[in-house]
Parts: structure tokens; sequence; C-alpha cells
């Protein structure tokens, strides 16, 4: 009971927290307290793994005000999940969606999955794509593809696409996936293909930092950047950090070696920008050898755009 208690204590303990890195005032840290711990309550695993982690619990309550999202299980947005020994604050397709929303970054989207009975088809880069299927049958076959549509604050749409082979080729890679570990690849694969076509197409909507900051939390401390590049040993040298590094270092370099590969699947364009961001330090820790890693997988996303 002392440490059930202790857990409570914990997280109505960072309020000051909460409220100094708060992004949405709309967010009530009294009403996400209640939600969090209902979430622990509710599960036997996530208590035990919260009482012997208790500042995974604080971090991921505090994410919860930077990144501006709620643990309301009625919007469906986030959730505290119990991942390789911490709670990690898990933000689902629909609160990236909404994130994209009140930010301001688009008025409308919706991320669907595709199955092989569907009818689906692209109608120009401007207009809504066509996805005709009957929503009550017992079987639509399996799924061949996922896409996101939004609609642009100056009424413009955008859609983006990817079939069933890119989606498991960026699961494959997950730093979760290849380290096997407890993934969400493996318990809400649909869920996690919706997510990943957001991720990707993300980038290309108006930037806000409220959604750069989600992503970012969830390549990083959600576990869902990508690992390696397949097939390409060089990638996995680079991947792996120097001897000399200090844990910090260590931990400081996967997070943005996962970052920036993430980014590279929008092309080199997006990867140069990013890269121009980087202190000496950041690009130090990354390398040139991890540097050409990345260009690698730049041009081939680029390339694989032009045709």
């Amino acid at each position: 009971m002392n440490q059930i208690v202790t857990i409570d204590q914990s997280i109505y303990d960072t309020r000051d927290s909460f409220v100094s890195v708060l992004t949405d005032r709309s967010i009530n840290f009294d009403r996400e307290a209640e939600f969090a711990l209902q979430a622990l309550y509710g599960n036997d695993y996530a208590m035990k793994i919260a009482m012997s982690n208790r500042q995974s619990v604080i971090n991921a309550v505090v994410n919860i005000a930077a990144i501006g999202i709620s643990l309301n299980p009625a919007k469906k947005q986030a959730y505290l999940v119990p991942r390789d020994g911490k709670i990690c604050l898990d933000i689902s397709y629909m609160g990236l969606m909404d994130l994209a929303i009140d930010s301001g970054s688009i008025r409308w989207g919706q991320a669907e999955l595709v199955y092989e009975a569907d009818t689906f088809g692209l109608n120009g880069v401007d207009q809504q794509p066509t996805h005709l299927r009957n929503p009550f049958a017992t079987d639509r076959g399996a799924v061949i593809g996922a896409y996101v549509v939004v609609k642009t604050v100056d009424g413009d749409y955008l859609t983006d696409t990817m079939s069933r082979e890119e989606i498991d080729g960026i699961m494959n890679r997950s730093q979760s996936v290849k380290a096997g570990k407890s993934s969400p690849w493996k318990t809400d694969w649909g869920e996690m293909a919706k997510k990943t076509v957001v991720k990707r197409a993300y980038k290309y909507w108006p930037k806000t930092e409220r959604l750069d900051t989600a992503i970012h939390h969830l390549n990083t401390d959600g576990g869902e950047g990508l690992a390696v590049l397949s097939g390409q040993s060089v990638t996995q040298q680079a991947a792996l950090p120097p001897p000399e590094m200090t844990a910090e270092q260590e931990a400081e370099r996967t997070a943005l070696y996962a970052s920036l590969q993430d980014i590279a699947t929008a092309g080199l364009e997006a990867l140069g920008e990013a890269w121009s961001k980087l202190t000496p330090q950041q690009r130090k820790l990354i390398g040139g050898s991890g540097l050409d890693a990345l260009k690698a997988d730049a041009e081939k996303a680029t390339a694989e755009v032009v045709e």
C-alpha cells in the first residue's frame, strides 16, 4: 500500500513541472493526474512497472503537458503503457491528427486502412481520394495499404499513401521490433500502420511545434524511430556508438540517429534541412559514416518519389 501511495504522490508532485511546460491551457493537471492513476490502477502489470520505475511515470505525465495531449479515455488520443521496464506515453494516430488540427496545421484529416476487397483510387493532388468499401463485410481480405487525407487551412486536400510492403518495411526497421522487445506493432498493427502514414505525411503539412514535439517523442522515448537500414552494413556499423562514448552520449546519439532516419524517408532536401539545424556536437555524434548512411536512405526515398 505504501508503494501505491508513493505512485499517487509522485504523480501529484509533478504539478509544478506540468504547469511550467503546458502548451495547451485547456488541459487540466488534476484531470490528467486522475486519468493517469486510473490507467495504472486498471492494469496490474503497469502498476508493477510504475512502482519499480517511478521516474518514468513522472516523465510520462510531464510529457502530456509538453506535447499538449490528453489521457482522457473518451478522446483516445494517448495512453500510458508499460514498455521495456518503464511507463511510456503512447500517442495514437488520432492523437496526432487532433494535434495537427488543434495547432492549426490542418483543418481536418483522417487515416484509413485499405483492404483487398476495397476500391481505392487517387483523384489528383488537390482532391480527396475515392475509397469504396463495405464497412459491414465480415471479410474484406488482407490489408494492402493505408492512407491519410487532410484538408489544409487554404482548403486544399493532401493525400499520402503507403503500401503494405512500405509499412512492414518501417515496422521491421523500428527500434522495438529489431530489438525483439515488446512493441505496439505486435499488438496493434492496424493502429501503428495508420500512425506510420500520418508520421510520414505530416512532413508536408504546415509545421507546428506541438506536432513536431509529439513525433520526436514517439521516435525517441516511444521507441518508434527507425533503427538501422536493412541490407547496408555501413549503416549498421554507423548505428552502433563508438566504445569511447559515455552512456549519456550513447542515448543522445541513438535518439538523434533514429530521428534523422525518420526524416530521411522524406528525401534529401528534408534531411539536408534537418542536418543544417544540428549543432557541431550533434553532427560529431552522428559522424561521417552515419551521415553517409542517412544520405543513402534519403537518396533512395527521393528516387522512389520520382519514380
